[in-house]
């Protein structure tokens, strides 16, 4: 039976915090790609000024009532995801490929037939796959760091009359009840003692705070796993409005669902022959689930026959998450008992919160007889975003750092269409620039586009590829390892869309 055990807000605050619910949070919870139709994604969502589209919603509410009749689009994206990486003299790649049904919406539009004031309103629902998170990274290398610096990080300073299993005391049992009443640290500490991987400098003394390492060795053979799924899904429904000729006005509600999964799975080995570690396998799974909230408010105004504006201010996005960990280490040296402790003990943790900041949108289009060219300017600072409650210590520590560390992202999409008869010609560019101050943790965004539409009459038929290209370099480990993992990713989708006038 899977075992699960609540920590209180204290240890979770003083302890867990260290090792989750931090600033590499916030940037994943932060950014959020392009989704949505294949008309969306062909044109880098540069949709702000235009609307018309229901993936357009996330860029400018006010774009529901730019439709001429009620509307449905449903559309399904293959992603593929590519990561070379390089870590110390190792070079590695990973591919991956999923389906999803990532989008599905419909607009309802009403006339005022006495075409006067409000001629149009609009009533939208959008469920939009805002963050496919099914990924995969493989690095491998010969390096000169050890897991065994993690497990002392933690170690040093803790009682070694705390880690020991009490009389009667099972020992997944201890690994949990230290958790629970002494926190992360001290359990990760359990782990490496129990592991095999650190002892105390004197074991005869309950009040030893001092531990060595069992690893000897000047390079090492590693090989690090990172699979990642799940998803941040989001459904708008919207209400916008066309008063008289020329302005569009609206406002969304947006609610996100969030589902990740992360598992990490590490080997080590190539210790000295006569080293008392040889192997070391240390697996991590961590699991957070939630929810989150956010409204926009937009407007489109028609400057002349081919002009358009737009602008629009997303409010600050609200998330509510749960984590839930699980463990599991071995080597030549471990507890005999130690396979006891799997994934199928579970670490749960108080529900913690994450601000993430408001975002403004500037847009302009030009629309001829033949087609459009539009272009967005969005602005965001990632600086002010917050882990909650900020009046705990560790998450004010934290929230300095992600003041200090993040910045202001600014982005720019360029979207046109060409229309020849029936069929529609398009494509997009689009950049964002890195959340981290200095670019290097994350680096720039660059993407493009290209697509085609054909209008049936009352159906339509898109398609789209879009490409982006990003550079990471990731710790794999929040403390012990001091070089990164280089990731060069690049992210490509194919979405078709079939869209129907009602």
């Amino acid at each position: 039976m899977m075992k699960k055990i609540f920590i209180t807000l204290a240890v979770f605050a003083t302890a867990w915090a260290t090792t989750a619910q931090n600033i590499t949070d916030v940037v994943r919870y932060g950014t959020e790609d392009i989704q949505g139709t294949a008309r969306y994604q062909a044109m880098s969502g540069a949709f702000g000024a235009l609307g018309g589209d229901l993936s357009s919603l996330n860029v400018n509410p006010a774009g529901s009532s730019v439709f001429s009749n009620s509307f449905l689009t449903i559309s399904g994206t293959n992603y593929n995801v590519d990561n070379t990486t390089t870590y110390f003299n190792g070079l590695s790649e990973s591919n991956l490929d999923n389906l999803e049904l990532n989008q599905l919406g419909g607009v309802f539009v009403f006339r005022n037939t006495n075409n006067r004031g409000w001629r149009k309103l609009a009533l939208a629902f959008n469920y939009d796959l805002v963050n496919n998170y099914d990924n995969e990274i493989l690095a491998v290398g010969n390096s000169n760091q050890s897991i065994d610096q993690y497990f002392l990080n933690f170690a040093n300073g803790v009682a070694f009359g705390n880690l020991l299993i009490q009389p009667n005391e099972f020992i997944e049992d201890a690994y949990l009840n230290i958790g629970s009443s002494l926190g992360f640290g001290p359990q990760q500490a359990f782990l490496g003692y129990f592991g095999g991987v650190i002892d105390p400098v004197d074991p005869s003394d309950d009040n030893n705070t001092a531990y060595i390492s069992n690893a000897e060795f000047t390079s090492i053979q590693q090989q690090y796993t990172q699979i990642t799924s799940g998803y941040n899904s989001k459904f708008t429904a919207n209400i916008s409005g066309q008063y008289d000729d020329n302005i569009y006005l609206g406002a969304s509600f947006n609610f996100h669902d969030i589902n990740y999964e992360k598992a990490t799975f590490l080997d080590e080995n190539g210790f000295n022959a006569d080293s008392p570690i040889q192997t070391i396998q240390f697996d991590n799974l961590l699991r957070t689930y939630g929810n989150a909230f956010s409204v926009s408010v937009g407007g489109i105004a028609k400057l002349n026959q081919n002009l358009r504006i737009g602008a629009t201010y997303q409010s600050p996005t609200w998330y509510r998450l749960t984590d839930e960990l699980s463990q599991r280490i071995n080597t030549n040296l471990a507890d005999s008992e130690i396979d006891f402790i799997n994934f199928s003990l579970v670490n749960v943790f108080p529900d913690y919160r994450i601000r993430i900041p408001s975002k403004l949108t500037g847009s302009v289009a030009l629309v001829f007889q033949e087609g459009l060219l539009s272009f967005d300017y969005g602005y965001q600072d990632m600086g002010n975003a917050e882990l909650r409650p900020a009046s705990d210590p560790a998450f004010a520590d934290e929230n300095l750092r992600i003041e200090n560390q993040l910045g202001v992202v600014t982005s720019y999409r360029i979207g046109g269409e060409y229309k020849i008869n029936r069929l529609s010609l398009r494509g997009g560019y689009r950049f964002e620039e890195s959340p981290y101050e200095d670019g290097v943790a994350v680096g720039d965004l660059e993407g493009f586009s290209v697509g085609l539409g054909y209008n049936f009459g009352n159906t339509r038929l898109d398609v789209a590829y879009s490409r982006s290209e990003r550079e990471f370099n990731q710790q794999l480990y929040d403390t012990g390892f001091n070089t990164p993992a280089n990731i060069q990713n690049i992210n490509s989708n194919v979405t078709l869309s079939l869209n129907f006038n009602l």
